[in-house]
């Protein structure tokens, strides 16, 4: 890819928490310039001073006054009440880059900001951050999700690969369906897997995370490559009494768990008359067993 360099940039980090800290240290290793912060909590502070050292933490207003890159790295629900805010005590300035890192919004967000000449951006890093160091070096060949005007998208682009990201389009009417995709691959990911070594552990396994690593390897390489041909277990074989015994031992030993595993292996039978690994028949069947 081959975009302008941004020119090198005044940078505040309003939000200094896992991701603002971790994307302002980028920003600054590209040789910019992290000339102010926003943190409340104590963990911000400290996160702030790891990340962002001698970099001071002012109220979000002086930060935008200082800056000539505004990066908002604040929660979904305060990002629109911040901007607004903002823009009403006349903080921002015509020709001040702005740009978020939320995965659920796209600049539209932004357009109490814009109205004022600011040019909005939306960044989302496609990785999760722990608030440790190694998040930085992670960000080496993370994807971002990269929404703005089509004249800003060399700006977008150009900043995300000089933190050390790969900028993958997304547009604007586009945002809350690419953020739903992730947070299942993702998030829901998590909780099926702490689902699943709870389960072994409890039945007796020592080392769950030792048994299933394998197997959880395997099948996240081989989903990648090869979509539902990747697919295989009881479901995808039609194999109703297995699907029963399941149903029937969660709901004695985990019922917790067993709404979970009963909505997920619909969703596979269902993948699996689509994909024509099962007959209308055998879908219905394990559809049936699971009802």
């Amino acid at each position: 890819m081959s975009n302008p360099r941004p020119a090198r940039l005044r940078v505040g980090v309003i939000g200094a928490g896992r991701v603002g800290s971790a994307l302002g240290a980028a920003l600054g290793r590209a040789g910019h310039e992290v000339v102010a912060a926003s943190g409340v909590s104590e963990q911000s502070r400290q996160r702030a001073e790891r990340f962002l050292p001698d970099v001071e933490l002012m109220p979000a207003d002086e930060v935008v006054a200082l800056a000539d890159f505004v990066l908002l790295a604040v929660p979904d629900d305060v990002l629109r009440p911040l901007v607004v805010g903002l823009a009403d005590t006349g903080a921002w300035r015509s020709g001040q880059l702005a740009a978020h890192t939320s995965g659920a919004q796209g600049i539209g967000v932004l357009d109490a900001a814009a109205a004022r000449g600011v040019l909005a951006l939306a960044l989302h890093p496609v990785m999760t951050f722990t608030g440790r160091p190694e998040d930085l070096d992670r960000l080496s060949g993370a994807t971002f999700g990269v929404t703005a005007l089509d004249e800003l998208r060399p700006v977008a682009e150009s900043l995300v690969v000089e933190m050390g990201g790969e900028p993958v389009w997304v547009p604007e009417s586009a945002r809350a369906l690419y953020h739903a995709s992730l947070t299942i691959a993702s998030n829901h990911l998590v909780t099926l897997v702490n689902d699943a070594l709870s389960l072994l552990s409890g039945a007796g396994v020592a080392e769950p995370g030792r048994l299933a690593a394998p197997l959880l390897s395997a099948s996240l390489d081989n989903v990648l490559r090869l979509g539902d041909a990747a697919l295989t277990g009881p479901v995808s074989r039609g194999d109703v009494a297995t699907v029963s015994a399941h149903v029937a031992t969660l709901r004695r030993a985990a019922p917790d768990v067993l709404p979970s595993y009963v909505a997920m292996a619909r969703r596979t039978a269902e993948r699996a008359r689509e994909s024509g690994r099962l007959t209308e028949a055998q879908a219905a069947a394990v559809l049936d067993a699971l009802s």
